[in-house]
């Protein structure tokens, strides 16, 4: 059964019911679905009500269990959609969005959305085994906290010529990241192995060539204000965390990026500054090569707008990197 766990912070003042306390936290769960799912609760080892008071420093573990639904439902979730035909639907998803049902994400995704949008019941999108009903219409994926271009099928055989082309690494797909840090360079190509860290099991570790999977990540540093820097990134291999993983490799940390990345004291609040900005494919049955884009999000212009505030923007500097 999954576990979550969770430690009331330090600073935290006062009391608080445990289930209000845990409804509000990062990753925490709703008071109903608490509930629920909930089948034991500890409260610093020992079991706990719901209605107990937590305070600072208290460890907080619940095991609970996420039952697989049986069907999909549609749910009426606004979709920004970028361009759409009767073969494929290209969206630009939100940050915090998870594409498709998963272990404590089985409602809200974008895979939901689209049934509605698409007025189409799952059962007719699972038509072999390589279609699972939990991920119909899904070529690719993006992070939950990643926000950007998705592209995804409308029916089994777009889907079937989509998933080539990524298979083929025949698609093109360009990020820009704001991040902490400037890298040695001003441009570069990354070539890793990732294999998933031994000692935490969510997160991801680039190691040597021809350990775990092969990842190669082109950046480009667009331009700096003081210790922080803008990249582009071109993904010329699909790993998960795969940016995350090189920016971190390359000792310039997505900024706030709650895995692999570190607090900042500017941008104390800042979510995760990666977006997924270009995708360029061929849609089913044409010979052209489509490229879609989708805008550069409202969170990272409101960072940009502090940097620009207090930095004068830079070019690259070999001299700033022995300055700092």
């Amino acid at each position: 059964m999954p576990v979550l766990s969770l430690t009331v912070d330090e600073s935290f003042d006062g009391s608080m019911r445990l289930d209000s306390y845990i409804s509000q936290a990062e990753n925490g769960m709703s008071r109903s679905r608490l509930k629920t799912v909930a089948k034991s609760i500890l409260l610093n080892g020992s079991a706990a009500k719901l209605s107990k008071n937590v305070r600072a420093g208290d460890k907080i573990e619940i095991t609970w269990e996420d039952t697989k639904p049986e069907n999909l439902e549609p749910e009426d979730i606004p979709l920004d959609i970028i361009f759409e035909n009767d073969r494929v639907t290209v969206v630009n998803k939100k940050q915090g969005m998870v594409v498709h049902p998963a272990a404590g994400n089985w409602t809200g995704t974008l895979v939901n959305a689209l049934l509605f949008h698409w007025g189409k019941n799952p059962q007719i999108m699972d038509k072999n085994e390589n279609s699972p009903l939990l991920r119909p219409g899904i070529v690719h994926r993006l992070d939950k906290d990643t926000s950007g271009i998705l592209i995804t099928a409308r029916d089994f055989d777009a889907l079937t010529w989509l998933q080539n082309q990524f298979q083929s690494r025949c698609v093109k797909k360009e990020y820009i990241a704001i991040v902490c840090g400037r890298p040695k360079e001003p441009h570069g190509s990354i070539k890793t192995g990732i294999t998933r860290d031994s000692r935490n099991r969510k997160k991801f570790t680039a190691t040597d060539i021809g350990k775990g999977k092969f990842a190669h990540t082109v950046y480009k540093c667009m331009a700096c204000y003081g210790p922080y820097s803008i990249m582009r990134l071109k993904l010329k291999t699909g790993r998960t965390h795969q940016i995350r993983v090189h920016m971190k490799y390359l000792g310039c940390p997505v900024m706030g990026d709650p895995i692999y990345g570190k607090k900042d004291a500017l941008f104390d609040s800042a979510t995760l500054m990666l977006h997924s900005h270009k995708l360029g494919i061929r849609l089913p049955e044409s010979d052209e090569f489509s490229i879609f884009e989708a805008p550069v999000p409202i969170r990272f212009k409101k960072v940009l707008k502090t940097l620009h505030e207090k930095y004068e923007k830079q070019p690259w500097s070999y001299e700033y990197q022995y300055n700092l």
